[in-house]
């Protein structure tokens, strides 16, 4: 069964696209993640899951039911963190924990203590005072204190320091393996490589590839570093050139006679020939001129 379900989703603002035809699916259980640069409409298509802007057109469901626009008792099983969280001023932590659980109108007074400590943020500071950091530290705490079967997390680390990253992580994995979905929308490729089993990747509104983050990372094309030779054969295939300390290195498509063929006629003193990783793939898409069928699997 799936936990989201999107068909061509569609978003204009007025004549000018948001998103287009977003289709996509996400097994229940899983981290997935959901891969684009700033702008590539992230929070657009999460806005439209959630309800919280009207589509053009398309559908979307989450666990099972019709997203719609006011439908509180589907997002109440749904935890959503926003890119920037924003909270009422003159409010302690506390006291906001208190107020997003009275909304779902449950007692999460036992979670919100558990999560408090690992993440290891004082409930009795303003929220005026806090950091960036900490202000996200009450936002994950507010999105997972009701311990829902839904997690939508939207640029969820940007402000947390490396070891609350990994604590975050660290949550995110536990409640996975409890049977709730994570939807990790993130442009930090190292993130998406370590934590997701399936991944999406979106430029320019529209989705460029979906698959499971093994078979996105495994394109056909390979890392080739040459030492002792100043620059890449000329050849169909090889692109990404950049010079090393004694010789150079680039991503090479083709197939293997052509390359070894043409390095034959050069002082080559040594060769390695390595995966890409995915942080490479996925660069490549977001550069001027990647394409949907350009290397990765549409």
């Amino acid at each position: 069964m799936y936990a989201i379900e999107l068909d061509r989703l569609t978003k204009y603002y007025g004549k000018t696209r948001g998103v287009e035809e977003i289709t996509l699916a996400v097994r229940q259980g899983e981290i997935f993640g959901f891969i684009g640069p700033n702008g590539a409409g992230k929070s657009t298509t999460i806005r439209m899951l959630l309800g919280l802007i009207e589509r053009t057109s398309g559908t979307a469901r989450i666990l099972g039911h019709e997203a719609a626009k006011g439908n509180t008792a589907l997002l109440a099983e749904v935890g959503y963190l926003p890119a920037e969280v924003q909270f009422y001023p003159g409010m302690r932590v506390r006291e906001v924990l208190r107020f997003s659980a009275a909304l779902r109108k449950k007692d999460c007074a036992a979670q919100a203590k558990s999560l408090c400590e690992r993440l290891e943020l004082d409930d009795t500071k303003r929220v005026e005072t806090l950091s960036l950091g900490n202000r996200k530290k009450v936002g994950v705490v507010c999105a997972m204190q009701h311990e829902p079967r839904l997690y939508v997390m939207d640029e969820p680390t940007s402000g947390l320091d490396p070891l609350m990253q990994r604590e975050f992580y660290a949550l995110l994995k536990e409640r996975s393996a409890q049977g709730a979905t994570v939807f990790l929308s993130s442009h930090v490729l190292s993130e998406v490589q370590r934590y997701c089993s399936h991944a999406a990747v979106i430029r320019g509104g529209r989705l460029l590839a979906c698959g499971s983050v093994e078979q996105l990372g495994h394109t056909g094309a390979k890392r080739v570093t040459l030492r002792g030779v100043g620059a890449a054969p000329a050849l169909d295939g090889v692109r990404s050139a950049v010079p090393t300390a004694d010789g150079v290195s680039f991503l090479y498509s083709g197939a293997p006679g052509p390359l070894l063929g043409a390095l034959a006629g050069l002082p080559v003193a040594d060769i390695t020939i390595t995966e890409p990783d995915l942080e490479e793939v996925f660069l490549h898409y977001y550069q001027k001129g990647g394409g949907p069928h350009d290397d990765l699997p549409a």
